[in-house]
């Protein structure tokens, strides 16, 4: 989809920008296995969260969970509130790990 961030990208990125916002809309018990030190915010709690992410509406938000499913979600979710910049993780954490 256009605009989603490739895993190079995104290890990349973090190398050079530790503060990039990154959201993992993965479930805490999957966030607890393994994590990229992203903001946890499960895809469901998304809504009630939204306060927490007003700060980041014109800022670049990258959002991942297992396979880019769910943040292609949470991603078509957060523009619809008014965010200018989401990036979806292509293959999720999957392929950022593979």
């Amino acid at each position: 989809m256009a605009n989603d961030i490739t895993p190079a990208e995104l290890k990349e990125r973090l190398a050079q920008e530790p503060d990039l916002i990154v959201i993992d809309v993965r479930e805490p018990y999957e966030y607890a296995e393994q994590n990229i030190g992203a903001l946890n915010i499960p895809l469901g709690a998304l809504p009630t969260r939204l306060d927490d992410l007003e700060d980041y509406k014109d800022q670049e938000v990258v959002v991942h969970c297992r396979s880019g499913a769910r943040s292609a979600s949470a991603k078509a979710f957060l523009e619809q509130q008014g965010f200018k910049n989401v990036r979806n993780l292509t293959g999720g954490i999957l392929a950022y790990n593979a």
